[in-house]
């Protein structure tokens, strides 16, 4: 249930994070780099763009054809796709990429080239998500409504019984499921919310600026296929579900684990909306990292596998959460705070999956305290 007043995090036990700003501070400015992309994330970015759009023109220009082959340029758009918002979009988006707000802006609507949509990612995710983690009924990223059950405090159907198996091709849908209905959907909620208004914009701009954008969108992704190409709607439609279906489902195994896993929390504020814990420290108890050592993985996913440096420095660009990572331990264990890490990527979904099992059986009831 939401609380009855905003909520608030404590405004005690602050020494923790006011030590690990300014070691992280140290680091940055002992070794003489900025916060923000380098070399490295350049060439990441020029690589995902190059993954998504050069199947693109190979199969608009029919420099390949024969069914399977186009099926496995779809399949590389998919990650084009999904290694634009881990890499890309996601950065710009919350402002580390550059220290220049147009290039962030510019970055930040290649979501949008894509199918997505920037506004409503920040307003979902910077806002809801980065502030509010795992609290049930505010976090929209663990309140897929009715299908899954991600929190122990929503309400159970008797299918969540099966949800540690069926959950895995419903992340396949999500990044369909935001282009042809849910963006269109969350501008109206975040608008009566009264959200749209503090981004200091207006619903009229941003429905303009979304709509015009998904135009667009399958201007070049249907339109101009259908108009070069000798293919049915049938066959534009497979390739469309598979490109969004990969995509879907790579965005869902990397993004799920790291807050719907065994081990994790779900604090929840009190009649008058205050949480036990600061907002540094709640991120630690509700944040779970993974692969670390996967130097592959984290190219890939933008180093979301370290999503407790993220969390905690979402301002820090995600090429130097690596380095950072040892003083985030080290200092979270002096204080005596959990530092919560899978080692590996296949032991982040176990347990995921180990988590949708226990969250899919039947609750006890409880007397309301």
């Amino acid at each position: 249930m939401k609380a009855a007043n905003p909520i608030k995090f404590a405004s005690t036990q602050m020494d923790f994070f006011t030590t690990l700003n300014q070691r992280v501070n140290e680091y940055f400015k002992s070794n003489g780099i900025a916060r923000q992309a380098n070399g490295e994330m350049f060439i990441k970015t020029a690589a995902m763009f190059i993954i998504y759009f050069t199947p693109y023109f190979l199969i608009l220009t029919e420099t390949v054809t024969g069914t399977w082959p186009l099926i496995g340029l779809c399949v590389m758009m998919g990650f084009g796709v999904a290694g634009i918002g881990l890499s890309i979009m996601h950065d710009a988006n919350h402002g580390s990429y550059s220290n220049k707000p147009w290039v962030n802006d510019l970055l930040g609507y290649s979501l949008n080239v894509v199918g997505g949509n920037a506004f409503n990612w920040k307003v979902q995710h910077n806002v809801l998500h980065h502030t509010y983690t795992n609290i049930h009924d505010v976090d929209e990223d663990i309140s897929p409504r009715g299908i899954l059950r991600m929190t122990p405090y929503g309400p159970w159907k008797f299918f969540h019984r099966f949800q540690h198996f069926y959950a895995w091709f419903f992340y396949g849908l999500m990044t369909l499921v935001w282009v042809v209905a849910k963006d269109f959907i969350r501008l109206g909620k975040y608008e009566k919310d009264g959200l749209v208004k503090k981004q200091k914009t207006t619903f009229v701009k941003e429905w303009l600026v979304m709509v015009s954008s998904k135009i667009l969108y399958f201007v070049y992704i249907l339109v101009i296929p259908m108009m070069v190409l000798s293919i049915t709607w049938g066959q534009w439609l497979v390739g469309f579900l598979i490109m969004h279906y990969v995509a879907g489902f790579i965005l869902a195994v990397i993004f799920q684990p790291a807050h719907v896993i065994d081990g994790t929390e779900y604090p929840l504020p009190d009649e008058d909306g205050k949480m036990e814990n600061s907002w540094a420290i709640h991120q630690l108890h509700t944040t779970t990292n993974f692969a670390n050592k996967n130097t592959i993985l984290s190219w890939y996913c933008g180093g979301l596998n370290f999503q407790v440096e993220h969390h905690l420095f979402p301002n820090i660009c995600h090429v130097h959460y690596r380095n950072i990572s040892p003083i985030v331990e080290k200092t979270a264990k002096e204080f005596g705070l959990p530092y919560k890490s899978a080692p590996t990527f296949l032991n982040a979904l176990w347990l995921h999956g180990k988590l949708l099992k226990e969250l899919g059986k039947k609750p006890v009831l409880q007397v309301a305290q």
